[in-house]
């Protein structure tokens, strides 16, 4: 699909016909909305779904409008209309529509709520992607610059829910964006117009095949993050063979990372669970030289997220930041919601969400970080391969399942490895209780799904949010 760019000057759009297509609950279509009304858009909203599931955005897209005076917002709920797409000067897609929609060839012009931010962004710009990891490496990179950044200040939007859209009028050529970008966002940006002054690949794992159909569709729309970049700019991968296959075709500064040392520059963990270390030649450090980036015992469990610290220490390094700077805020970074997130404590067990876990590589990872814990997975399938999910969960103190196509195919292999398990239950209550009655004092459970949310939830961060209400709430009663 080829995209064009909206011709406005200034960031004004008084007057200019704007259809924004989905507006969802996740922040990008609600962002883009508020951001055009402000700057004098006539905005029509279509969605497929209806007013009760869009509540709380169109409430507070009605709220704001109403509070600047502004002209009210056009609803065509339930369903879309070829006019409506005809009619506008451009329509802004949630990247949730795949592009070969057919109201989507109506259009006069396509946009993103991240296309009409990079149109007009004059901060310095760090780009984010990935599988999995993504999300908590752009929060720790942005946790850092927050932190140490001297005469502008630091944001982070994208893909983790905030339109970037939300923050572009405030921003200047001093400030720092850090920006989470999905696939499905990558591959809706014309050629070009995304060029990260560092890009940062996380863990690439099968995901999303039901849209994609093969890996190399799918991690074809990932190689969007460095294509526009120069010698200027820098990316980062990891030590295997799709960072390979990254680092070997940008135009940017290579930096790989993984648990061996690098023949260049990177970074790697040393023997025994020790600290990360960055090796030069990069960013002041001699060849040969290294410097500690992360610390052996960072303050978030896991050693995948271990090795998501030392991709976004090479980053801020990249960027500027002192290594000890750099090595003080990824001790101290606290993890993000919905990530291995401990949320609660009873009785001496220890409650975590990991809602964000939504293919079975991240629920493994979740069971070898926590030790022997016991589990809450399953829900919808992706197409993926549960192999890797049903392996770890051999060492699971118990596993309770979900209800979902995903489960289905779970169960199957739990039972050729003779692995016990709970379930699958259709209600969250019932999940909860046959999780806590499996554990003991000094055990951990954990929501750890390797599944998508759709079924019994809205999507993954209701998925989130409803399990840590359940389980407080059964502590309670």
């Amino acid at each position: 699909m080829v995209m064009k760019m909206a011709n406005v000057e200034s960031g004004r759009y008084s007057g200019v016909k704007v259809l924004i297509m989905g507006l969802g609950l996740h922040g990008g279509g609600l962002g883009a909305a508020r951001f055009l009304a402000r700057h004098g858009a006539e905005l029509t909203v279509t969605d497929l779904r209806g007013e009760d599931a869009l509540r709380p955005s169109i409430e507070a897209l009605d709220d704001f409008v109403s509070g600047m005076n502004g002209k009210p917002v056009k609803y065509v709920l339930k369903r879309h209309d070829l006019r409506d797409f005809a009619d506008a000067g451009f329509v802004v897609k949630n990247p949730g529509v795949r592009p070969d929609s057919p109201f989507l060839k109506a259009a006069r012009r396509i946009e993103t709520d991240i296309s009409l931010f990079l149109a007009h962004n004059p901060a310095r710009l760090t780009a984010v992607t990935g599988s999995k990891g993504k999300s908590f490496t752009a929060s720790a990179i942005h946790f850092a610059l927050r932190e140490t950044t001297s005469g502008g200040r630091a944001f982070l939007g994208g893909n983790i829910t905030v339109s970037p859209l939300t923050f572009l009028d405030e921003l200047t050529e001093a400030d720092d964006v850090v920006l989470e970008l999905s696939s499905w966002q990558l591959g809706d940006l014309p050629r070009g117009l995304l060029k990260p002054r560092v890009a940062v690949i996380t863990a690439i794992m099968a995901d999303h095949l039901d849209r994609y159909g093969t890996m190399d569709a799918y991690v074809a729309d990932k190689r969007a993050i460095y294509q526009a970049q120069d010698g200027r700019d820098a990316t980062i991968a990891g030590d295997d063979v799709w960072g390979n296959s990254f680092l070997t075709e940008t135009k940017g500064r290579p930096y790989s990372y993984g648990q061996k040392k690098p023949s260049a520059s990177g970074a790697f963990v040393c023997e025994n669970g020790g600290p990360c270390l960055a090796v030069g030649p990069a960013c002041g450090l001699a060849p040969g030289e290294t410097a500690r980036i992360v610390p052996a015992v960072p303050g978030v469990p896991g050693f995948h997220q271990k090795i998501n610290l030392m991709a976004a220490g090479l980053a801020l390094l990249d960027l500027g930041l002192p290594p000890h700077i750099i090595d003080d805020c990824m001790g101290r970074f606290p993890g993000i919601e919905h990530r291995l997130e401990f949320f609660y404590e009873d009785s001496g067990v220890r409650f975590y969400n990991d809602t964000a876990a939504t293919i079975p590589e991240a629920a493994a990872a979740a069971v070898r970080a926590l030790g022997s814990p016991v589990i809450v997975t399953g829900g919808t399938d992706k197409a993926l391969d549960f192999s890797p999910l049903a392996g770890a969960l051999a060492s699971a103190r118990a596993v309770v399942l979900l209800s979902g196509t995903g489960s289905d195919k779970l169960i199957r292999l739990l039972k050729e490895k003779n692995i016990p398990y709970s379930g699958p239950w259709d209600k969250l209550d019932d999940a909860v209780r046959a999780a806590v009655n499996a554990s003991c004092p000094g055990a951990s459970v954990v929501l750890s799904p390797g599944c998508a949310s759709f079924g019994m939830f809205l999507n993954e961060f209701d998925r989130g949010h409803k399990w840590k209400t359940a389980v407080k709430d059964f502590f309670i009663k």
